[in-house]
């Protein structure tokens, strides 16, 4: 056996994909597969801020997508906003403030559709958490899943149409946050009667290190495929 360490990539089918926005444009991606059974479930990444290095391949939903397939059989699709750039390539298009990148969260959620990955959920983190929280309320999403939300685009409406909505939120909140820490959190969500604050203690806004990186994944897992909690740490 072998430690799960921060550069341990499972094994998985991964493939490169591509997806069309209603508004004409193609954004580069990939999804990560379980390798010999169907996916129990579906993560639909959303990264941080573009104009602050945030990409597809921001390390916590990076190592998402080298992990949760083999350890949780739970498929992860990575993908660049509009105008975003990474090691797989840039999306067309250009930043659009959290408005426009409406049409690259239904692209996303078409693609599940389309090729039948069952139980999404939308993963966000920071700006992420503002696109799933104002454009995610789509029938097929699961629940949400939120890291570091700031609360900044996302606003009370938008709380109060989740709240209204029913379905999971849950938001993993460092105690270090640089935008939104846990007791502003908590009463923030409180329009959200069903949300989920959980307060990580240590942690800052970018999850830095592999014992926060474990605890985010772990909390993940167990809102989404209960049966893989806790991860293993280990890998033979």
């Amino acid at each position: 056996m072998a430690e799960i360490r921060a550069a341990t990539v499972l094994p998985a089918r991964r493939e490169e994909i591509t997806l069309h926005t209603s508004d004409g444009l193609e954004l580069v991606g990939e999804l990560a597969l379980p390798l010999e059974r169907p996916p129990v479930a579906t993560l639909v990444c959303l990264h941080p801020l573009p104009t602050a290095e945030g990409m597809m391949d921001s390390h916590v939903q990076r190592k998402a997508s080298f992990r949760l397939p083999a350890l949780a059989g739970i498929a992860v699709l990575r993908f660049n906003t509009r105008g975003t750039t990474s090691a797989r390539g840039t999306s067309q298009g250009e930043f659009g403030e959290g408005e426009t990148e409406r049409f690259d969260v239904a692209a996303a959620l078409e693609y599940t559709e389309y090729h039948d990955l069952p139980r999404p959920w939308l993963l966000g983190w920071s700006f992420g958490t503002e696109l799933a929280l104002r454009w995610g309320r789509d029938p097929l999403v699961e629940g949400l899943i939120l890291l570091s939300p700031p609360l900044k685009r996302a606003g009370d409406a938008d709380l109060d149409a989740w709240g209204a909505d029913g379905r999971p939120v849950v938001a993993l909140v460092p105690e270090f946050d640089d935008y939104l820490r846990p007791a502003e959190a908590r009463e923030r969500f409180k329009r959200v009667p069903q949300a989920e604050v959980v307060g990580v203690d240590n942690a800052k806004h970018l999850w830095v290190g592999e014992p926060y990186v474990r605890i985010v994944l772990n909390e993940i897992v167990k809102r989404v495929a209960p049966a893989a909690y806790p991860l293993p740490t280990e890998w033979e």
